[in-house]
């Protein structure tokens, strides 16, 4: 029994010499106990405290997740947006059926000849430059002729 005593005597200091006192190493051993009782439960608590941050994370990533991917789809939606917007047309619409008497320039209709002038439908106008267009300087630029 004493040498069981000695062996946790050694155990409790490392080291140093065992004490010899049975209630000395008891206490010792009392006073271990309950210092590793509390370390334990400090770690539990940790540990439940950093479970909880773990979730807390996971949720937010997710959410990130959910996040990413949506903005990723809006930015995709929106580039196709801009490039229909900024593309500009390749080709012009064919102009409407033309009537009869302007289908061919310089055509004989009786024995009138019948200038071509322009596509019929289609103004001209919207291609020329804004500035061209433009007809509020035109008294000053162009006087009334008396």
């Amino acid at each position: 029994m004493d040498s069981r005593f000695m062996e946790l005597g050694a155990l409790l200091d490392p080291g140093r010499p065992p004490k010899v006192e049975k209630s000395a190493i008891l206490v010792d051993a009392a006073r271990m106990v309950t210092q590793l009782r509390d370390e334990s439960q400090k770690l539990k608590e940790s540990n439940v405290s950093l479970q909880e941050k773990i979730d807390e994370l996971k949720a937010e990533k997710n959410e990130l997740r959910d996040e990413k991917q949506r903005l990723k789809t809006e930015k995709e939606n929106l580039e196709r947006q801009v490039k229909a917007l900024s593309t500009p047309p390749n080709f012009l619409p064919h102009p409407p059926a033309i009537p009869a008497p302007f289908s061919a320039p310089g055509q004989v209709v009786g024995s009138k000849l019948m200038p071509f002038v322009g596509y019929p439908g289609i103004s001209m106008w919207q291609f020329m430059p804004p500035a061209v267009v433009d007809t509020s300087q035109d008294h000053v630029l162009r006087p009334p002729v008396a």
